[in-house]
């Protein structure tokens, strides 16, 4: 009789481990079918958009799952082409954050493409736009947990309208981006505690580069960002300047530099582009064609900087978020500035700082039109020093110039 509770008592200790061994099993196998369903489900609970996601891969020992095959686009949309298109997401737990005391997670994306299609994103479906909300809880629910790092290698970015004769399509390719520290795990006191930064290839052949910093715990985020697209063939936008100017070119080289700033919801920054060694009627145009382009060409020449063979301007933008808005004075002024005083240099100006967002409210009206009016000085004379040294610099290179002809 003991002996017959003995064998009974060894067939339940080892079966209950091996049941349990099973349903670990179970549930390892069945688990990547559940998330793949579930995944899905959050796609389609987007509104006015639609889903799916072709596979899910777990990897449990690093705490990962790696999602595969998942596109997005607009339910009545008239292309084929996905508005997002996600071949490969690793999205796993960031484990160098877990020496610092905190669980979030790190998402690194594959060849990633966003597609936006201008004809397809205006439509409004039956069932609503989808606003922040819808967004936000789509990533929280696909990604359970904070993310602090995310890495994009050979991304793209496009923009595409169809409706246009040709077609437009302005898209960056080979794009690699890198935001670290996103929820603040790290260099806690700092303002801005998430570097950013982005490198790619533009249409034309431009090289792209952004890099800053941010602070996107706060409900509007703050930053501090540069930009630079730098030695675009400019012939390569020509279907986007005929269209909305009817002009094309027959070479240049095009460039856009920017700086942004945010603070508190406050904006300051600047957009700045170049054109240089530009050259407008190409040999097939017809009559009315080159008619415009000659116009064109004309005021394109006065307005161009001699010396440097460029045409630039430098737009001003600064206001709240909800009431963004570019200085239009001011940006012909500096059309005209480039001209005849002094061309604009080929980089970014580093003149924006982050305190320079900051919209000081405790001012009086009073102090801020003393403050407005030395700043308004300042400028005058800093403008009237670089019209001085400009003169003096072409009366200078001038006479090299005869110079050298003499010498000729």
């Amino acid at each position: 009789m003991t002996k017959n509770k003995r064998k009974a008592y060894k067939k339940k200790r080892y079966t209950i481990p091996i049941i349990i061994l099973a349903l670990l099993i179970a549930a390892r196998i069945y688990l990547p079918y559940w998330v793949k369903d579930y995944i899905n489900e959050v796609l389609a609970d987007i509104p006015g958009y639609y889903g799916q996601v072709e596979d899910v891969d777990m990897a449990l020992y690093r705490g990962a799952y790696v999602v595969e095959g998942m596109y997005l686009d607009k339910v009545d949309a008239d292309t084929q082409v996905p508005f997002l298109n996600f071949p490969k997401t690793d999205i796993s737990i960031e484990w160098g954050a877990l020496f610092d005391g905190s669980i979030v997670a790190e998402i690194i994306m594959t060849s990633p493409e966003v597609i936006y299609i201008l004809e397809d994103q205006e439509t409004t479906p039956v069932e609503g736009k989808a606003n922040i909300d819808d967004w936000t809880k789509a990533l929280t629910d696909i990604v359970p947990l904070e993310i602090n790092k995310f890495e994009v290698f050979d991304g793209k970015f496009a923009f595409v309208e169809l409706d246009s004769d040709p077609n437009i399509d302005i898209h960056i390719d080979k794009i690699h981006l890198t935001a670290s520290n996103l929820r603040n795990v790290v260099e806690k006191e700092r303002v801005l505690p998430s570097p950013v930064t982005a490198t790619g290839i533009s249409i034309g052949g431009g090289n792209v580069k952004l890099d800053g910093n941010v602070n996107i715990i706060k409900e509007i985020p703050d930053l501090n960002l540069n930009f630079a697209l730098e030695h675009s063939n400019v012939t390569a936008l020509n279907p986007f300047t005929r269209h909305y100017a009817g002009i094309d070119f027959e070479e240049g080289d095009f460039s856009l530099y920017s700086e942004i700033a945010i603070a508190d919801g406050y904006l300051k920054g600047y957009i700045k582009p170049l054109l240089k060694d530009s050259k407008l009627i190409g040999k097939e145009d017809g009559f009315l064609g080159v008619l415009w382009e000659g116009l064109v060409g004309f005021f394109k020449f006065i307005l161009k900087n001699q010396g440097t063979n460029t045409i630039a301007t430098k737009v001003p933008i600064e206001g709240d978020l909800n009431n963004t808005k570019a200085g239009v004075w001011a940006t012909v002024f500096n059309i005209f500035e480039n001209a005849w005083i002094s061309a604009f240099k080929g980089d970014v100006d580093d003149d924006i700082e982050f305190e320079d967002a900051f919209n000081d409210s405790n001012l009086t009206k009073k102090e801020k039109r003393e403050l407005r009016k030395k700043q308004r000085e300042k400028k005058r004379e800093a403008r009237k020093n670089d019209t001085t040294d400009g003169l003096l610099k072409r009366i200078f290179d001038g006479a090299e110039d005869e110079d050298k002809n003499d010498d000729n």
